[in-house]
C-alpha cells in the first residue's frame, strides 16, 4: 500500500449554525457543495477537506485541558499567528499558546474539537 495524500477529516458537530460561524467566519474557510444527504458542512483547504457531520451526541475527547496540543487535533498553517490570535479573541474563542514555545496556538470549535494554528 502507498498512501499518496490526505483527503479529508470528519468531525462531529452539534449545531450547523454555530459550526458554520466558527469555520466560515472565524477561521475564514471556504465552504463547498456536498453531495451527501445527511446534515453537514464541507470545507476545502487546498487539496484537503474538512467534513463536519451533524450528530445528536458529541463526546468531547480531550484528555489534557492544560496542554491542548496533547489531544487529538487538526493543525493548520497561518500567515500570521498574531493576527489569528487577535481574530479568535475578538470572537470570544479560547486561545492557548503552545507549551513548547514554538509559534503555535490551540483553540476549540463550539463542540470542543481542537484546532492548532501554527506560523
Amino acid at each position: 500500500m502507498q498512501i499518496t495524500q490526505s483527503l479529508h477529516t470528519a468531525l462531529l458537530i452539534s449545531s450547523l449554525e454555530k459550526s458554520e460561524h466558527f469555520y466560515s467566519t472565524v477561521l475564514g474557510l471556504s465552504k463547498i457543495d456536498r453531495i451527501l444527504k445527511f446534515p453537514g458542512i464541507w470545507y476545502q483547504i487546498g487539496n484537503f477537506q474538512i467534513h463536519l457531520i451533524l450528530s445528536a451526541t458529541i463526546m468531547p475527547d480531550a484528555v489534557d485541558y492544560e496542554k491542548l496540543g496533547r489531544n487529538r487535533h487538526l493543525a493548520f498553517a497561518v500567515a500570521s499567528l498574531e493576527a489569528a490570535k487577535e481574530r479568535l479573541i475578538a470572537h470570544n474563542c479560547p486561545v492557548q499558546m503552545s507549551a513548547s514555545g514554538r509559534s503555535a496556538l490551540f483553540t476549540q470549535d463550539p463542540d470542543g474539537n481542537i484546532i492548532e494554528l501554527s506560523e
